[in-house]
C-alpha cells in the first residue's frame, strides 16, 4: 500500500524533512546581481585560482559542501549522503569535486533540474528512515557550459535575444530528520515533456511545458487552492519560458500569474545584458540555497513551491538534429507543518 503516494506523481511526507542549512558560492556576474547580498560568498574571477574552468567548477563544489556543514556545525562524517549533480559531462564538477569528501554519493542528472532532483530524492530517503543528514548540492559555470552546449568564447559568437546566461556558482542544501523547519512537504516528481524544440539557445521555450506540466500535475494530485503557496518559483525558464509557462497555465484553468516567479529573473538585472535571463543547474541552486531560504527563515515567505527546470541535451543530441526533452520536478517548502 503506497500511504505516501498522492495522486499520479506527488510524495507527501509523513516526517517531512528540515532544511537545516544552505549555503551559496557565486561567481562575479551573479554577485553583482540584484540578489548579491544573499550569497555566501562572490568570487573575483571565473577561474578562482584554478587552471581550467571546469577545475574552478568543481571548485565551487567542494567549497559549497564545506560551507554548508560549517554553517551548520556539523562534520562532514556526520552525513549519511550527498547528492550531487552538474552539466558537465559524467557529471565531472561534483565527482571531481567531491571526490575527497568520504561521503557515500549518488551523483544525479537532471541538468537544470538536477537541485530540485537532488532534493526530492533526499527528502524520499530521509523520510523512509535511510538516512538523517543530506546534502543536495549542484553547480554550473557560464564558461564550462558555453564551451561544451554551444560555442568556445573565444569564437566571440554573437547570442540570439532568446539565450540565457548560465550561472557561475554553486548552492548546497543541507537536509536534516531533526530541526525546526522550513521542511520539505511535499515533491512532484516530473515527468520528460518534449514539444520539439531544437534551438539550444531557446532554452526557456523548451522547458516551459515541462514545467507547466509538472505544476499543473501538483494541484491536480494535491486538490491544494492555486493560491495556497506564498510563490511559486520555476527554475531557469527565464522571460520567454516564464510567459510561455503562465500562458500554458491559464489555459488549462490554473491562474497564478501573480504568484508565479523565476529564478533566472530574479539572479540578474535587466542592465546585466544576459538576455532573457540566467539558466544553469546554479541558477535555481544559488537562488533558493540565498534568497528564497532566508525569505523563508525570516517569514516574508511561509510556503512556496519550487520548480526547477532542466533541459536533458546534449552535444551529441544537438548535432544528431534531435529535439529537446525536458522534465521539471516541484518541491514543496513550509515554515511549518500542517499550514
Amino acid at each position: 500500500m503506497l500511504e505516501k503516494k498522492v495522486g499520479k506523481q506527488t510524495t507527501q511526507f509523513r516526517n517531512p524533512p528540515v532544511i537545516a542549512a544552505t549555503a551559496s558560492i557565486v561567481g562575479p556576474k551573479e554577485g553583482k546581481g540584484p540578489l548579491a547580498s544573499f550569497f555566501d560568498q562572490t568570487v573575483s574571477d571565473e577561474f578562482w585560482g584554478e587552471k581550467t574552468w571546469e577545475k574552478a567548477e568543481s571548485k565551487f563544489v567542494r567549497e559549497a559542501l564545506a560551507k554548508v556543514v560549517s554553517k551548520a556545525s556539523i562534520a562532514a562524517s556526520s552525513l549519511d549522503f550527498i547528492i550531487a549533480g552538474d552539466l558537465m559531462n559524467q557529471c565531472i564538477a561534483s565527482s571531481f569535486g567531491l571526490r575527497e569528501s568520504n561521503v557515500p554519493f549518488y551523483g544525479i542528472f537532471g541538468a537544470c533540474s538536477t537541485m530540485g532532483e537532488s532534493i526530492g530524492l533526499g527528502a524520499m530517503l530521509i523520510d523512509g528512515g535511510y538516512a538523517s543528514n543530506i546534502v543536495c548540492l549542484t553547480s554550473s559555470h557560464f564558461c564550462s557550459a558555453e564551451k561544451q552546449f554551444r560555442f568556445p568564447l573565444e569564437l566571440g559568437t554573437q547570442r540570439p535575444p532568446t539565450s540565457q546566461w548560465t550561472v557561475t556558482g554553486a548552492g548546497s542544501v543541507l537536509l536534516s530528520a531533526e530541526g525546526s523547519g522550513p521542511y520539505v512537504t511535499r515533491i512532484t516528481t516530473g515527468k520528460i515533456v518534449d514539444m520539439g524544440i531544437k534551438d539550444q539557445n531557446n532554452m526557456g521555450a523548451a522547458m516551459a511545458p515541462a514545467a507547466a506540466d509538472t505544476i499543473y500535475a501538483h494541484f491536480e494530485d494535491t486538490g491544494l487552492a492555486k493560491d495556497y503557496y506564498d510563490m511559486i518559483v520555476t527554475g531557469d525558464l527565464g522571460a520567454v519560458g516564464s510567459e510561455i509557462a503562465d500562458d500554458l497555465l491559464s489555459s488549462n484553468g490554473v491562474r497564478i500569474g501573480s504568484i508565479l516567479n523565476d529564478c533566472g529573473l530574479l539572479i540578474f538585472d535587466k542592465k546585466q545584458d544576459v538576455h532573457a535571463g540566467g539558466s544553469g543547474c546554479g541558477c535555481s541552486a544559488t537562488v533558493f540555497a540565498g534568497f528564497l531560504y532566508d525569505s523563508l527563515k525570516k517569514g516574508k515567505l511561509k510556503r512556496i513551491l519550487f520548480v526547477p527546470t532542466g533541459a536533458l541535451l546534449s552535444p551529441s543530441s544537438v548535432q544528431q538534429g534531435e529535439t529537446i526533452p525536458c522534465v521539471a520536478h516541484a518541491v514543496a517548502i513550509e515554515n511549518t507543518i500542517g499550514g
